[in-house]
């Protein structure tokens, strides 16, 4: 096994500076969709199940393999000449952060369904960026540079989405939303100049013929898993849906919890976003190195148990009520097994494409897990109404179970796959 001095130095690499920041442009949007609406949502009186129906307005980010081909293949319009990945990514980029400026100019109340509409398409923006930013991510590394990358993709990520909290939470107190979300759309720019400092990754020659296009766009990326993988594709998804389960369905319902138990904005952005910010990056740091150092599934399957058993703060924070110092305990408990697991999961998604069909294989394996803040969570305030807050994170940690079940199934059934 390669010594930990040797699995820390792969930060060093220049190309993991680019990574951080275009992970910030990619977490930046999901708060403004997530936590953030949410925080406006419950200050403008919403009720609890409908601010949980609002997950939904994550659908996009399950459904992107279905446009990724397209994304992977297709040069942009009118800025073709910057290259694929960096063209699109430009394009998108200008997109959402108009669209974060009608955002900011709506009435929740007034207009739920414009909110709705609006938060849906800053989602589809999102998503469409992802698939980019997987990509030339995939692209710029060596295999061996996965875990570390996605230690720092993750890292930018929960910056992004700590601007998009805490940030936007702290501007709120002086701002109104209108402006909090003028602000968001100028740090898109982040992402913007970063693609543009940085060089386009080298491609694979394609052919040009409309048969072969069609087949190699649409087709052969999913052709190329199931011939890898067989049937046992079958139990990837599974697990890839599964194994942020009960993450996903607690975390939809984590900022109406902050505030029902009595804590301000600025508490929830003090100890939520920035004390939290800190151990998610100890979190993902640690978990970049542990899977050069132990190995990818040892890494995914004590951390997925680190991550289930983390739930169970919330469960006793709900107990406890309005405590700022085991506030502090829970989320740095929560945050820290989020970290270690979310690196560990995204070198694992990494290491299943092929570089052939980054985009459109990446997008079509993390779109799965999408579904657990979607589809799955959207419930989330229907339960805690009809459950009461503890018995709702005891249920989530309960949610966890399955996945962490599946994945010790395959590593005894595929013991030789990543």
């Amino acid at each position: 096994m390669t010594g930990w001095r040797a699995s820390i130095g792969v930060y060093a690499d220049r190309r993991m500076a680019a990574i951080l920041f275009l992970g910030f442009s990619s977490g930046l949007p999901l708060a403004l969709t997530g936590t953030t609406l949410a925080a406006w949502l419950t200050e403008s009186k919403v009720s609890l199940a409908a601010i949980g129906l609002f997950a939904l307005v994550g659908t996009p980010y399950s459904l992107k393999f279905l446009w990724a081909p397209f994304l992977d293949r297709l040069d942009p319009p009118l800025i073709g000449g910057l290259g694929r990945r960096r063209g699109w990514g430009l394009l998108i980029q200008l997109f959402l952060a108009i669209l974060l400026l009608l955002l900011g100019q709506t009435d929740p109340l007034a207009a739920p369904e414009r909110i709705a509409l609006l938060a849906v398409l800053v989602a589809f923006a999102s998503a469409s960026q992802d698939i980019v930013i997987d990509a030339f991510r995939v692209e710029i590394l060596d295999e061996r540079q996965y875990g570390a990358g996605a230690a720092m993709i993750q890292l930018g990520y929960r910056l992004g989405m700590l601007a998009s909290g805490a940030g936007a939470l702290f501007l709120a107190e002086a701002l109104p939303w209108s402006g909090v979300f003028a602000v968001m759309a100028g740090l898109v720019g982040v992402g913007a100049l970063t693609l543009l400092f940085n060089r386009e990754p080298a491609s694979e020659p394609k052919s040009e013929t409309p048969a072969s296009w069609l087949a190699d766009t649409v087709l052969a990326p999913f052709a190329d898993l199931v011939g890898r993988m067989g049937w046992s594709l079958a139990a990837v998804f599974a697990f890839i849906v599964l194994y942020k389960l009960g993450d996903a369905l607690a975390g939809v319902m984590s900022m109406p919890f902050y505030l029902t138990m009595g804590f301000s904005k600025t508490e929830i952005a003090e100890i939520s976003k920035i004390f939290g910010l800190g151990a998610t990056l100890l979190g993902t740091f640690l978990g970049g190195a542990a899977v050069a150092r132990f190995g990818l599934k040892p890494s995914l399957l004590v951390f997925g148990v680190f991550q289930m058993a983390s739930n169970l703060m919330f469960a006793a924070q709900a107990m406890r009520g309005h405590d700022v110092g085991f506030l502090y305990l829970t989320i740095g408990i929560e945050n820290l097994a989020g970290g270690l697991g979310s690196a560990a999961f995204v070198a694992y998604l990494s290491g299943l494409c092929r570089r052939s069909f980054t985009g459109t294989q990446y997008a079509l394996l993390s779109s799965p897990a999408a579904l657990g803040r979607t589809l799955f969570a959207a419930s989330g305030g229907w339960l805690v109404e009809r459950m009461g807050w503890v018995d709702f994170f005891l249920a989530s940690t309960a949610a966890a179970l399955p996945g962490l079940l599946l994945l010790l199934w395959m590593v005894r059934r595929f013991p030789a796959e990543k």
